[in-house]
């Protein structure tokens, strides 16, 4: 069925989207608001008139008219929480949360977040005081000489000077004369960067990223980049100055690192990310991120894109961009000229006829609106930049020369536009270059970089017989020096299969080197052979040196636990054949077996033969082709808690468990002559395995009731209703190897087993009857229902958090105090309200204490002749109920600096306005005075200065045409009774703390 889509903003950007959308055959109707002339009828796209500020009303329309999704275009929406609110009423709302869009709304959020995750980005500093930046201006040891506005300022908040005289004004103008409002309360003082700039954008849905080709904006007005700053006067794209080499740096090291971090700081991003990139010659460094699409660089990527946006959209916001990366049209180049109103970005004219358009339309041409309106059936501007002209042609010259011919087409009084798009694209592209094979995607220096890198690694893997030294033509290995007299040897090959593209995904390599070398190993250990040696084969399409750093680093450390020397190895990088970030694996393994202990040892299988199981770690390296289909068809992602396991590892990471490698501990056991038959369960499960080393005559009966079986195996039957045949068949289930043994000697032959490895007597060998099946596996989807349950009691058993004490200080009604108290009254909180103290009594917060079971005590404030008498009492009352947390909700009392100074860091209190701004009494009425469009409320550590302490949580909402300081205060209420108790949650379970120099620190692994 079709979905009535809705798309909110104005710009050319939105028209673009709107465009792009209406194209699906998911969607049967656009509606843009508040639109433009040239959204207003054209085929399935139309506007409307709905306010976009008031996100109750609007989430109320959204269902009226059954629209399906909405796409946001601007950032202000976005930082104000328009996906919060749509979201939580029931509607589908694409872009990223509120707090997400910080990475946007709040350059010092920004740049604080690029320092803490390693991220590359110019050294910089915030500040709150005119006099304190210029200082810094004055005394930093680079070039501080940009100035950026903290806060949302309509792309136009940054100012790059030319002296520190010039950046000192513009800190000035900022930060005292108000220019950009209160988004410059707060100035970020960066270093400038010289290079060239670049846009770099991705689709994400927290996990996984899919880039978008790049392109490069024109800032300045005129030609030559002269004249002043604008939103952006035309784009190209793709940059032809970005290697594949240097996309996948950014890929790797600037677009996932940042996904992967905000993650990581329980803020998941889904929807478009933006990054503001300087190439200089350090490497790429971020500038900015923007949390949507870029305009105009919206009008020349979407164009580009093969597949369906909507499909594309729906993919990200289900989690499930993995399984729908979008495809871009290969060998065109995309030009959009911008044509603005005479005197943009000053002041400017509106109303005035645009004509042009049936010719640009002949000339196969797409023009985007902006700032245009209908007027007596004709389109006249209404903004400053008016449209946009975009061209797609095979080459970025040509599409350059077509976008200036629409361009000199289209007409209204007083047109500026360049003329000269792209032209350091075209210079470059100009340039006379001797190719070299780098340049056709092999990097030699990378590759001989990698190998002195593992070098170390492979000669850590040394033992009897070989040295392991990498370099060579080849490998050598001595079996007389290893010990062997009369030798067979054993040779086996595998590969990793699609668990590759879960790690490739999750961006986690470490591990799956392991599962290569277990696969091989393990193999020829089931010929009863010690493995002796191993290489690897590592392809990739472009050579990222720390990938394959850890991946093999895994394979050395495995090669470790195996008793075997990696010997040698080929990295293969192919360009063309492998997407960037992608890569496959094949391992190699040799080993050696005296002539007389081969296994299977088929003629001393016998009737009545005990079968002993040793336990899988996992699914190990088997099936993953039907994990993923069963990961996309659930409600959960990779990035999901995992299925019965560690409350601090992922389902991908639970996934990517390795294979365990049984060389070591089952070798002893293999070499005392007594196990007749070993089978490696590998691809084919129990059911296909077994089979390998019996007799034709002989089969095997397995209870399922007789071993553990992990987790993960009852999630992905029930999640893929599997029938008891395909689990057998597909999976270990819990058995990642057998043993074949004479039933006397069983007992004690499993527990030298037991020494190392957790195992069981699961079933005994049969003499099978012609037609039957050589392996039965009796109560297997008992036992799976079984382990379910028991799963089910375990997290239902689990050990409470401990919870810390926690007093709540009032003065009135204690609407946050309920609050409080209905969120540590969950068994998930890390915090439990001890004592509710009030300087007032009969306060209705008391009642609501008392009504809770929370012992409450008064402490009239009246009765004291002193701040500090009144706090003393009200400190020893604290101590008696051995309280850890003190919150002030609505405790109308300044507390004295010896108090603060004794509760340090364990004093929160909630601000309604989002800090630094606004401080003090009459919050709301400073920021109705100041018209803000976005207020909020600020959980803070508690600091001598009043409102000064450590910010903890804020939770944004967007100020409403209309709202008078009643209307005002209630949703900031609203938004309080969820931030005060995320921020309890955050101090109580040890997440954010402060340190002895009163700066905030986080614990990320606590905090996810």
């Amino acid at each position: 069925m079709a979905d009535r889509v809705l798309v909110i903003g104005s710009g050319g950007r939105e028209h673009a989207l709107a465009w792009k959308l209406a194209q699906s055959p998911h969607v049967k109707q656009v509606l843009v608001a508040p639109g433009n002339a040239g959204t207003a009828n054209d085929g399935k796209i139309s506007n409307s008139a709905i306010s976009i500020s008031d996100y109750t009303a609007l989430a109320k329309y959204c269902k009226d008219q059954k629209i399906g999704l909405v796409v946001v275009g601007p950032e202000v929406p976005l930082a104000a929480g328009i996906v919060d609110d749509l979201t939580a009423a029931g509607v589908r709302c694409f872009g990223p949360t509120a707090k997400a869009a910080q990475v946007e709304s709040s350059k010092s959020f920004s740049k604080a977040f690029l320092d803490r995750h390693g991220i590359p980005t110019a050294r910089w500093k915030a500040f709150t005081n005119a006099e304190e930046a210029c200082a810094f201006i004055t005394s930093a040891p680079f070039p501080a000489l940009v100035v950026k506005a903290s806060g949302l300022a309509a792309g136009k908040g940054v100012v790059v000077a030319t002296s520190k005289e010039d950046a000192c004004k513009a800190v000035r103008e900022i930060m005292q004369d108000k220019t950009f409002g209160t988004a410059g309360e707060t100035v970020v003082v960066e270093e400038l960067l010289e290079g060239e700039e670049v846009s770099c954008l991705c689709f994400t849905d927290g996990v996984t990223i899919a880039p978008m080709p790049p392109a490069q904006d024109h800032k300045r007005l005129l030609d030559g980049d002269q004249g002043p700053n604008t939103g952006g006067m035309g784009a190209y794209s793709p940059a032809p100055q970005l290697s594949k080499d240097l996309l996948l740096k950014i890929r790797n090291s600037i677009l996932q690192k940042t996904i992967d971090g905000i993650r990581k700081e329980g803020i998941p991003y889904i929807g478009v990310l933006y990054a503001g990139i300087m190439l200089t010659k350090d490497g790429p460094k971020v500038l900015e991120f923007n949390c949507r699409f870029g305009d105009p660089e919206c009008q020349v990527i979407l164009p580009l894109l093969k597949s369906d946006l909507y499909e594309v959209i729906q993919a990200t916001m289900d989690r499930k961009l993995s399984c729908h990366m979008p495809v871009w049209l290969e060998d065109c180049a995309a030009v959009t000229v911008v044509m603005a109103s005479e005197g943009y970005p000053g002041s400017y004219a509106k109303g005035l006829e645009i004509t042009g358009f049936p010719q640009a339309k002949q000339l196969g041409l797409q023009v985007f609106h902006a700032g245009t309106a209908m007027k007596d059936g004709k389109v006249v501007t209404n903004g400053g930049r008016v449209l946009t002209v975009t061209a797609i042609k095979k080459d970025l010259i040509t599409a350059l020369e077509e976008a200036n011919r629409g361009v000199g087409i289209i007409r209204f009084k007083g047109a500026i536009y360049r003329k000269d798009i792209g032209y350091r694209a075209i210079a470059f592209l100009k340039e006379s270059r001797g190719l070299t094979y780098k340049d056709s995607g092999v990097d030699i220096a990378a590759g001989n970089t990698l190998v002195q890198q593992i070098k170390p690694l492979a000669a850590d893997t040394s033992r009897p017989g070989c040295n392991a030294e990498l370099g060579g033509f080849a490998g050598l290995f001595d079996l007389k020096a290893a010990g062997y007299r009369d030798p067979i040897l054993v040779s086996g090959t595998d590969g990793v299969g699609t668990k590759l593209k879960i790690a490739q995904l999750c961006n986690k390599h470490n591990t799956i080197g392991q599962d290569l070398v277990a696969m091989c190993v393990n193999d020829i250990l089931a010929q009863g052979a010690e493995p002796l040696f191993f290489l690897d084969y590592f392809a990739c399409g472009k050579l990222d040196i720390g990938m394959a750093q850890a991946i093999i680093a895994g394979i050395a450390e495995a090669c470790k636990l195996a008793g075997c020397a990696l010997l040698g190895g080929e990295t293969a990088e192919m360009p063309g054949m492998y997407p960037p970030g992608e890569y496959d694996l094949a391992g190699f393994a040799v080993g050696a077996v005296e002539r007389g202990q081969m296994l299977p040892m088929l003629d001393r299988v016998v009737d009545g033969d005990a079968i002993i199981g040793i336990a899988s770690s996992g699914i190990h390296s088997n099936g993953f082709s039907l994990v993923r289909k069963i990961v996309e068809k659930s409600s959960l992602d990779f990035s999901s808690p995992s299925v019965g396991g560690s409350s601090n590892q992922t389902l991908g990471e639970q996934l990517l468990t390795p294979t365990k490698i049984y060389s070591k501990s089952l070798l002893p056991v293999l070499r005392s002559g007594y196990v007749k038959a070993c089978a490696h369960i590998t691809g084919g499960g129990l059911l296909e395995n077994i089979p390998r080393v019996l007799p034709e005559s002989f089969g095997v009966v397995l209870d399922a009731l007789s071993w553990k079986i992990p987790n993960i195996f009852s999630w992905l039957q029930k999640e893929g209703n599997l029938s008891e045949e395909e689990m057998a068949r597909t999976f270990n289930c819990g058995i990642g190897s057998v043993l074949v043994v004479q039933k006397e000697l069983a007992g004690q032959i499993l527990k030298d087993v037991q020494r190392h490895e957790d195992a069981w007597l699961i079933g005994k060998v049969i003499r099978r009857q012609a037609g039957s099946a050589h392996v039965e596996v009796s109560n297997l989807l008992q036992a799976l229902q079984t382990n379910k349950l028991q799963t089910l009691h375990s997290q239902q058993s689990k050990i409470k958090p401990s919870k810390a004490r926690v007093a709540v200080l009032i003065s009135g009604t204690g609407t946050n105090l309920e609050a409080l108290i209905t969120s540590t009254k969950k068994l998930t909180s890390y915090a439990q309200i001890v004592l509710v103290i009030s300087n007032k009594a009969g306060v209705e917060g008391l009642k609501k204490a008392e009504r809770a079971g929370i012992p409450t005590k008064v402490i009239d404030h009246k009765l004291y002749s002193s701040r500090t008498e009144f706090d003393s009492a009200v400190d020893k009352v604290l101590e008696e109920f051995s309280v850890e947390l003190v919150c002030l909700a609505g405790f109308m009392r300044i507390l004295s600096g010896s108090f603060v100074r004794k509760w340090n860091g364990k004093i929160l209190n909630i601000h309604p306005s989002l800090l630094p701004s606004f401080k003090g009494a009459n919050a709301h009425k400073l920021v109705l005075e100041a018209g803000v469009r976005v207020t909020g409320c600020t959980v803070h550590f508690v600091a001598e200065e009043v409102d000064a302490g450590a910010i903890i949580f804020q939770e944004s909402i967007p100020v409403k045409i209309g709202d008078t300081e009643k209307t005002l205060s209630e949703r900031v209420k609203e938004a309080e009774h969820r931030a005060f108790p995320a921020a309890v949650q955050l101090v109580a379970s040890g997440a954010v703390w402060l340190d002895g120099d009163g700066k905030l620190c986080w614990d990320l692994e606590r905090h996810n």
